[in-house]
């Protein structure tokens, strides 16, 4: 399915709210809505917890899509704002963050869905149909993540030495890691802030079981993760 004829099975509510700090993850969320038929003038932008509190005071919101990691607070605040003014509110958190404590504090103050920010934009489009249409569509990295801490046991236990858990984007970042980018350098490359890049890597480690970029890129050759 296209963008396109995503679009055409879409009823758009409206006001929406976007709360993103970052304006390179801010323009590419205001280019998808707007590619999805909303008009310019019924999304409302605010890039703090304190300017969302305030246009929440303002305007009744049709639909909000948040980030959890603000300059001056949680966005897993603002939820539970958002929740409690209206119980109905479809509430989308697009976020770099996907720990399971994030993850399930956000839903518990009212998410409605999670999807992680290195999704492509026909990913995230497809989570917010879900959520327009009353289903609650949770990251499939998020929710393998969420039943190996509760089912250890669930999950292939070679996953990790094959590599195979690395998203499309990690796999990426890990090659220009290689090449000898710095994060600023990646982030310029492939349109991410460079906290976001921070993130992806500091997922390689982890996946990876290393601590460094030259041991992450040493462990990815041995597994043979870069071709």
């Amino acid at each position: 399915m296209s963008l396109r004829e995503l679009a055409a099975d879409l009823a758009l509510p409206a006001p929406v709210l976007l709360v993103e700090d970052d304006p390179l993850v801010r323009r590419r969320l205001e280019g998808l809505l707007l590619q999805l038929g909303y008009a310019g003038e019924a999304l409302v932008f605010a890039d703090s917890l304190a300017t969302a509190r305030a246009c929440l005071a303002n305007q009744p919101i049709a639909l909000a899509l948040v980030d959890l990691g603000l300059p001056d607070g949680s966005g897993i605040d603002l939820i539970a704002d958002l929740r409690a003014t209206d119980p109905g509110l479809g509430i989308l958190v697009i976020s770099a963050w996907s720990t399971q404590d994030a993850i399930l504090a956000a839903l518990r103050a009212g998410a409605t869905g999670y999807v992680v920010k290195e999704r492509d934009d026909l990913e995230v489009a497809l989570a917010l149909r879900s959520v327009l249409r009353g289903g609650a569509p949770i990251d499939p990295f998020i929710a393998r993540r969420i039943i190996e801490e509760l089912h250890p046991n669930a999950a292939g236990t070679d996953a990790d030495a094959s590599g195979e858990r690395l998203s499309p984007r990690e796999h990426q970042i890990l090659r220009l890691v290689a090449e000898g980018l710095g994060n600023r350098e990646i982030a310029e490359q492939i349109f991410l802030s460079r906290y976001t890049v921070e993130c992806h890597i500091k997922h390689i480690y982890r996946k990876l079981a290393v601590n460094s970029r030259t041991r992450a890129v040493h462990a990815a050759r041995v597994r043979g993760l870069l071709g």
